[in-house]
């Protein structure tokens, strides 16, 4: 059992490799590449925690702490890394990169440090510092660089507001349509970087579109109806 509790471990610290090659990708200037490598590695995120708690990784490797080996990894993949594809592609007005990218790591320093920061339902309190997420809508879809940085301020500042935004794979509420969807929205993002924006056909524009409003609404709606009861739906 501590053989299978290692190799969870160390598919957790496999992250790290997509990563790398995410930097090698960024010092190519090659953006959709990058994010791609990123998106492997959220694939890898997104599996560890699943098969740790189905192995009881904690009882049976103790010793080992995976939540501080999950933070260190995801906070490179999340946070770091697009904080540098921010600055290496110029994604914000000129001057103002060094000020956008250490407002990125500082806020996500509070999230990833924050004992609060998931509720008992998983929803996440605050911008839970998907900057990997936000890149990637600005760099695919080519947003204006004002545009950019008004959306870094935003988001950072969300870190710290009373909302609640869903996690999109241990989410409570609607989990049968939402994980599921997810699916789909994961699909298409690889679809817009291996294909390019152009190549995708309208109707796929407007399913991408429609999936990100409804994650942006579910977490508006449970940000409203747990606004007074606090943790106990």
């Amino acid at each position: 059992m501590q053989l299978r509790a290692f190799l969870v471990h160390l598919f957790t610290a496999s992250g790290l490799i997509p990563m790398m090659l995410s930097v090698d990708a960024i010092w190519n200037d090659d953006a959709p590449l990058a994010l791609i490598w990123l998106g492997v590695a959220m694939l890898i995120d997104g599996l560890d925690g699943p098969l740790a708690r189905r192995f009881a990784v904690s009882q049976h490797l103790p010793q080992i702490d995976g939540a501080i080996l999950d933070h260190v990894i995801d906070f490179t993949g999340y946070c770091f890394l697009p904080a540098l594809m921010v600055y290496h592609f110029e994604l914000v007005p000129e001057g103002w990169a060094i000020a956008a990218t250490s407002f990125m790591l500082m806020t996500a320093l509070y999230t990833f440090a924050n004992k609060h920061a998931k509720t008992d339902e998983y929803d996440f309190r605050g911008f839970p510092a998907l900057w990997n997420v936000a890149v990637f809508y600005m760099i695919v879809f080519e947003s204006a660089s004002w545009l950019n940085l008004s959306a870094i301020v935003f988001l950072g500042l969300m870190t710290f507001a009373p909302l609640r935004f869903v996690h999109p794979l241990r989410v409570v509420a609607l989990r049968r349509v939402t994980v599921p969807l997810l699916v789909v929205w994961a699909v298409l993002v690889f679809s817009y970087l291996g294909m390019g924006r152009d190549a995708i056909p309208s109707e796929m524009n407007i399913l991408f579109w429609l999936l990100s409003i409804y994650f942006l609404i579910l977490s508006a709606w449970r940000s409203w109806a747990l606004r007074e009861t606090g943790d106990k739906k």
